[in-house]
């Protein structure tokens, strides 16, 4: 096999950008996500170790990935997270280092993030309200999510992203308190569709279209598209206010897919890669990677990037459940 540098699919599409779920275990229940008495967990032998994700990794960055973003569940469940990243920087300077977390679990962890120089942090957070949130995470508090931004900001971590999942009825009344909330401590926000994962949880009356997201921020004439934001390699089409100079974010992923620019590939914390979130077709990289053969590992990847699919509505996505694929 000839040797490959830069990862393409069988459409051109150079794929640069690696989420990695490291645990399919979360501290929360969100309602749309996964039930209330949670999912089976997988068995600590059946996850990657630290060991195998490195590794994984390596191989990864040589065919030109140039991103990897650390998932979950909520990944800062896993003990070891953040030392495991600080060895990862040390060993690739120049790689994007990114998370998404709840931040509940943040508060204790912030200041080594920032050793490790994270590049980006996620975090999803749907509401404001104390009860609203208790409500859809089914156990959390909101309290936790409030100390851990704090946390990564005195930290010193830069590029926080807010992420909130809008779902009529629930929370889509709370876009001007959402930006607020995001202007006052700096976090840039970025509002999602509803994505129809599970039938047994999306509703087609909850769904907002993007361009209603947008038609729901205050000032709504002032907002006009300003590209990607600093350096976003991310599938959320960006706007400036006019006035006030706020940024905001909107991923339409069901309404306006972004297929044609897709840049990504994702591994389940057992090992699994799939190259499209809608996509039930797994390949399976555990073994290859416990082998530490680097050769077979690389032709698996690169045979599986080849077989992309062109667009997401082209598969047939089943039941996909968002805890078990790194959102």
């Amino acid at each position: 096999m000839a040797e490959v540098k830069e990862l393409r699919d069988g459409y051109g599409r150079r794929l640069n950008y690696l989420r990695i779920s490291v645990t399919d275990r979360c501290n929360y229940r969100c309602l749309y996500c996964m039930p209330p008495e949670g999912v089976k967990c997988l068995s600590h032998a059946e996850i990657l170790r630290y060991e195998d994700i490195k590794f994984l990794c390596r191989v990864f960055r040589g065919l030109g990935v140039e991103k990897f973003r650390f998932t979950g569940g909520e990944p800062l469940v896993r003990r070891g997270l953040v030392p495991f990243m600080k060895e990862l920087r040390e060993e690739m300077p120049d790689v994007k280092m990114a998370l998404t977390t709840n931040a509940s679990l943040l508060g204790s962890c912030a200041r080594e993030l920032a050793e490790a120089r994270i590049d980006s942090l996620n975090v999803s957070l749907d509401t404001l309200d104390a009860e609203k949130f208790a409500k859809v995470t089914r156990v959390g508090s909101i309290d936790a999510v409030f100390e851990g931004i704090s946390a990564a900001k005195a930290a010193g971590i830069e590029n926080i992203k807010l992420n909130a999942v809008l779902i009529r009825g629930f929370n889509d009344g709370e876009v001007p308190v959402l930006l607020s909330f995001a202007r006052r401590e700096g976090l840039l926000l970025r509002l999602i569709e509803f994505m129809p994962l599970q039938e047994s949880i999306w509703k087609k009356d909850a769904f907002i279209v993007g361009r209603d997201l947008l038609a729901a921020l205050p000032d709504g004439a002032a907002w006009e598209k300003s590209g990607r934001c600093g350096g976003s390699d991310g599938p959320a089409e960006y706007y400036v206010n006019r006035k006030t100079g706020d940024r905001i974010g909107i991923i339409a992923a069901v309404s306006n897919h972004f297929c044609k620019s897709c840049n990504r590939l994702r591994v389940s914390a057992e090992g699994k890669l799939r190259t499209c979130l809608f996509n039930p077709q797994e390949t399976p990289l555990k073994e290859v990677i416990r082998r530490r053969d680097e050769r077979l590992l690389r032709e698996a990847i690169v045979a599986a990037a080849a077989e992309k699919p062109r667009c997401w509505d082209d598969v047939n996505n089943g039941d996909i459940k968002m805890s078990g694929i790194g959102g």
